[in-house]
């Protein structure tokens, strides 16, 4: 099976219920701005609005008074002290339901403290969204009974620590290939399950007192709380990574672990759905630390850019460093406009966000690693240079090389940059797909052209026209957003060409389209730069009354870098160098380019590729 079939059959296996509202990201890749689905955006009631508020203050003071950041990373872990106190606050909880112990916060201020605590220590922000957003609590949520939500809900939100296991040391983003069993055994107590398999790169694994573990149970997959304490489970190490030294992260291994069978959440054979529904809503804690480094980032480009003079001048005011001053501002407002729409939009139970989740997650690890970056390049040798290692010299110790180790890892866990494009690709051009056949038919008349067009909707339905004689259709007028019209009339036409663009990929390659990845990953790409055009426009829009101009300052200044980026998006998408790239590549695995490795050493640690689990060994010997 193709990586594109795998991703069409996880997408699928994901869509567990009907919405009452369809996406708005599905309709954007289908050529339909539907701006009536996210304008106005919902706001949440006076009540939570004072209680959110409540908890970001009382986070930010015990921040500031009893975490150090720079220990975190110097020590690689996070003091007990600091956990403690967490829980004290209800850090734990956030999204638990008050009548389970928790506080009972929307989305929108659990992504608000996120960002919060990111931008001060992004080790703490990986500990408690692995804990709410992937860990025990939001499966239990979602599908768990009323027994378990009254058994494990109140213990995660006094602090007890969960932690999700669904990797193995050869299955990465293919679930297919999962080999830890869960075996069902009839007893007087109900049953239980027996778990066996080796779990690795477990967030929060090593320090847990709670996992979801998915296991095989026959053929499919299940999901199950698991006490961490259950005899035959092994915490073997804890991992060591090239940022978030202070995450709690290790290889588990399960030897006869038994689990008693009211523990199974939902049904045998849901735990694939239950995991990717999960990451639904999950994934909005990805782009929400996001957002928080890059709002540090600001502060720290305009402090530097004001007080480093060269030549006679700021930095800030020579073009090659403003420019990336620009780009860092104008990007932290657009990461904080997409988090906040994303979170409403969760918060607003009739929406199907699967698509505006997997677009912000994707959007946001990429463009906060150019942000980090940059803030780097401005620091110059600073930048390179560790926060303890200019603090030790008298000087301010910006940790701007840490955030950008911090932040690689956004770009691979919840879903690689890869593998999102080809989730999302699948779910963005369902209805393209449904049709295609029709539609290139050379057989078929217009007529039968017609009439699939109908059936699939949005941009075929709305501009069937467009697809035989081009664009045309006038756009709307956007008149209450002032100045930023033209910014969405820019987003309806590009939703147009990006729609067009996608059909005409299917005439030209049918059923091959599914190899055509780089393509598909531009298409994704367009479509996640229109999502963040809308969202900053939305945001200034309701900004600008409580501060002025500012915000479509930065609005405007983001949609122009965008167009540019959305241009050449759709300029590579028919000139590029996939073709050559590829024969490339097959011929370097083949061997024919060995003379390239001449002349160098591998300073790699002798081993093999993947380490094969004991119990794997044990049953071939």
């Amino acid at each position: 099976m193709t990586d594109y079939a795998k991703a069409r059959e996880i997408a699928e296996q994901a869509r567990e219920r009907e919405w009452t509202r369809p996406s708005f990201g599905k309709q954007l890749f289908l050529g339909d701005l539907r701006l009536d689905l996210v304008h106005p955006m919902p706001r949440p009631d006076a009540e939570q609005n004072a209680r959110g508020d409540e908890f970001l203050h009382r986070l930010r003071r015990f921040l500031e008074d009893k975490v150090d950041p720079a220990a975190i990373e110097r020590e690689a872990v996070v003091p007990q002290d600091v956990i403690t106190g967490l829980a004290d606050l209800g850090a734990f909880g956030m999204k638990i339901e008050p009548e389970y112990g928790g506080l009972g916060l929307n989305h929108l201020y659990y992504t608000r403290a996120l960002a919060l605590v990111g931008s001060y220590s992004p080790a703490i922000a990986t500990l408690l969204s692995a804990h709410q957003s992937i860990g025990v609590p939001q499966p239990l949520r979602l599908f768990g009974t009323e027994a378990q939500k009254r058994a494990f809900l109140p213990r995660c939100a006094r602090g007890e620590i969960s932690a999700f296991l669904l990797t193995e040391p050869d299955v990465g983003s293919d679930p297919a290939r999962l080999s830890t069993t869960a075996t069902f055994v009839d007893d007087p107590d109900g049953g239980h399950y027996v778990i066996d398999g080796t779990k690795l790169w477990t967030t929060n694994g090593t320090i847990a007192d709670l996992l979801v573990v998915m296991a095989r149970t026959g053929s499919r997959i299940s999901a199950f709380v698991v006490e961490a304490n259950t005899p035959g489970i092994t915490v073997e190490r804890r991992n060591a990574f090239m940022g978030l030294r202070g995450i709690e992260n290790g290889l588990t291994r399960f030897e006869g672990v038994r689990v008693p069978a009211a523990n199974l959440i939902g049904k045998e054979g849901q735990g694939l759905k239950i995991a990717l529904t999960t990451l639904n809503t999950g994934r909005i804690s990805v782009p929400a630390v996001c957002a928080g480094i890059a709002k540090w980032a600001t502060k720290i480009a305009r402090e530097w850019g004001d007080a480093r003079v060269q030549w006679g001048r700021r930095i800030g005011e020579h073009e090659a460093v403003g420019g990336k001053i620009a780009f860092i501002a104008c990007t932290a407002y657009a990461l904080e406009a997409l988090v906040d729409l994303c979170s409403r939009l969760a918060d607003d139970e009739r929406n199907d966000i699967r698509i505006e989740a997997a677009l912000a997650k994707l959007w946001a690890s990429e463009m906060a690693w150019q942000v980090a970056d940059e803030l780097v390049q401005i620091r110059g040798g600073r930048g390179f240079e560790t926060a303890d290692s200019l603090a030790a010299r008298g000087e301010r110790g910006v940790p701007a090389e840490q955030m950008l180790r911090d932040l690689r890892i956004n770009r691979i866990f919840e879903g690689s940059t890869e593998i999102m494009h080809l989730l999302i690709a699948r779910e963005a051009v369902d209805a393209h797909l449904s049709v295609a056949g029709d539609l290139v038919d050379p057989k078929a008349d217009m007529r039968a052209k017609a009439a699939a067009a109908r059936r699939a909707g949005g941009f075929y339905a709305r501009w069937l026209p467009t697809l035989v004689a081009g664009p045309g259709n006038r756009p709307g007028s956007y008149a209450d957003f002032g100045p930023l019209a033209h910014e969405l009339r820019y987003v309806e036409r590009a939703c147009r060409k990006l729609a067009r663009s996608t059909f005409y990929g299917m005439s030209r390659w049918q059923g091959r389209l599914e190899h055509r990845q780089r393509f598909l990953g531009r298409i994704v790409d367009i479509g996640a730069e229109l999502f963040a055009m809308t969202a900053v426009c939305l945001r200034a829009r309701e900004d600008a009354a409580r501060l002025g101009r500012g915000p479509q300052e930065l609005a405007e200044g983001f949609c122009r870098q965008a167009r540019q980026r959305v241009e050449a998006l759709f300029h590579d998408l028919w000139h590029n160098t996939d073709d050559t790239d590829t024969r490339i590549a097959r011929r370097v695995m083949a061997g024919r380019y060995t003379f390239l490795e001449e002349g160098v050493l591998d300073p790699s640690i002798d081993g093999p590729w993947v380490a094969v689990p004991r119990a794997r060994v044990a049953a071939k010997s």
